[in-house]
């Protein structure tokens, strides 16, 4: 499975790689310059470690921390400079085509309907995760088999609902399919009991597991129904907006990679350790000119959010209140499959 990721992302990026250059700057990175601010999407509710809203009503998650790492390589900063806007699953894209939010970073998986129907541009993945069913453990079932005449719960307008589908249809189960448009009112209809089970992305039923009531009473399935890598979403208008974003995924994972993090940045700028980390800091120029962004643009971004690692810490990991691992999620080096792209 890993080989098969790292051989599809490959693939993504040489096809990319070989599309001729758009003449000119990116368009919406002009628009977005000219207004002042990123037009961010978030969720339209609490996706407990991606996207949710603090008691001060601040958003934070992973999903939130990558808007504010784009916004930064943009404008230097976020602050003042970042517009989150709550959008539920259905509307992302219409709202992106309308051109009412510039970017969607709300953990979407590349499928092919996506990519072609909706002429939409996806980004290297920036998350691996696989998605799994869980359900009460008085229900008894071991496996979605065992769910015969039950009630199976999914997220409205997601690819989850099409996956709940193709499953039971996979497995001959005669069950009932419910949908809900919000996240809060599927964790609510689950712990309500108006679900036998509830199919989900695997990190969050781990993170609502262990937030809910009676967490021992909540069993995963056998059945490991798909893996789907997320990238962030852009019209296939600006083929010059999509490489910033992949850029920028790419700087988050080579600032990890090199051990360049918020607290020692400005210490590897004034020591550069090699021709790629000048390069990549603006000590020397180039790095940000193909992208129509200032050549310490990464530099920027790695001073107000860090990196990667930094990032999935404090959000989903050891640092944040859900100690998820970072499994897939880790460099590839360290056993994960996610990887920085070559500097030059």
């Amino acid at each position: 499975m890993k080989k098969y990721l790292l051989s599809a992302a490959i693939a993504a990026t040489a096809s990319l790689v070989s599309l001729p250059a758009a003449a000119g700057p990116s368009p919406k990175l002009e628009t977005v310059k000219a207004r002042g601010n990123l037009k961010c999407t978030g969720h339209n509710g609490s996706f407990l470690g991606f996207a949710e809203v603090d008691d001060k009503g601040q958003w934070k998650g992973l999903d939130i921390e990558i808007c504010h790492a784009l916004a930064a390589a943009i404008f230097g900063k976020s602050e003042g400079h970042l517009e989150i806007l709550p959008i539920d699953w259905a509307q992302r894209w219409p709202a992106l085509q309308s051109g009412d939010i510039d970017v969607v970073i709300k953990v979407s998986g590349w499928s092919q309907s996506r990519d072609t129907d909706l002429n939409l541009s996806f980004t290297l993945p920036y998350f691996v995760g696989t998605f799994s069913v869980m359900a009460h453990k008085e229900t008894g079932a071991k496996s979605l088999k065992d769910l015969e005449g039950g009630v199976v719960c999914a997220q409205a307008g997601s690819s989850n609902e099409r996956m709940l589908a193709s499953a039971i249809k996979k497995f001959k189960v005669e069950a009932q399919v419910i949908t809900f448009g919000k996240t809060e009112e599927l964790r609510a209809a689950y712990y309500d009991g108006r679900c036998d089970a509830i199919l989900e992305w695997t990190p969050s039923l781990g993170i609502w597991r262990s937030e809910g009531p009676n967490p021992q009473d909540q069993i995963f399935l056998s059945d490991m129904l798909s893996m789907e890598a997320e990238s962030i979403v852009v019209t296939e208008a600006d083929p010059k907006w999509l490489d910033i974003q992949n850029w920028m995924i790419s700087s988050l994972l080579f600032a990890e990679e090199q051990g360049i993090t918020k607290a020692n940045v400005d210490e590897f700028k004034a020591n550069p350790n090699s021709p790629e980390v000048e390069k990549f800091l603006g000590v020397t120029p180039g790095y940000g000119t193909r992208l129509g962004l200032s050549d310490d643009w990464a530099y920027n971004m790695i001073k107000e959010v860090g990196n990667y690692a930094e990032i999935y810490d404090r959000t989903l990991g050891k640092d944040s209140p859900y100690k998820v691992e970072r499994g897939k999620n880790a460099l590839y080096r360290d056993g994960g499959v996610l990887y920085p792209l070559s500097i030059d």
